[in-house]
């Protein structure tokens, strides 16, 4: 469970929404061409961004602004290779 707090109220967030959301947007994704879908790659400024961010967290530790980013380029990866898979599956559906 994730925590966050609300002033004097805190507020449990589920995991399980979390995931039901990615869920939904690979979903959605998978559901568009699949070919482009499986082509689809990150930017190489992106990539590159990733790559130095990285490299930060194990050298010198990242800010709290870099770690927040990093984790949101993780759920993105996380979404996309989730629609890639289903992507697969769709292919192969159509294929039989």
């Amino acid at each position: 469970m994730l925590f966050v707090s609300s002033g004097n109220v805190g507020i449990f967030v589920s995991m399980i929404a979390y995931q039901n959301i990615y869920d939904s947007l690979a979903d959605f994704m998978a559901a568009l061409d699949p070919v482009k879908v499986l082509a689809f790659h990150a930017p190489a400024d992106i990539q590159e961004r990733v790559e130095a961010l990285l490299e930060k967290k194990q050298q010198d530790g990242l800010t709290l602004a870099e770690k927040e980013e990093l984790d949101h380029y993780f759920i993105l990866e996380h979404i996309v290779r989730l629609a890639k898979s289903r992507a697969r599956l769709r292919m192969t559906q159509i294929q039989a």
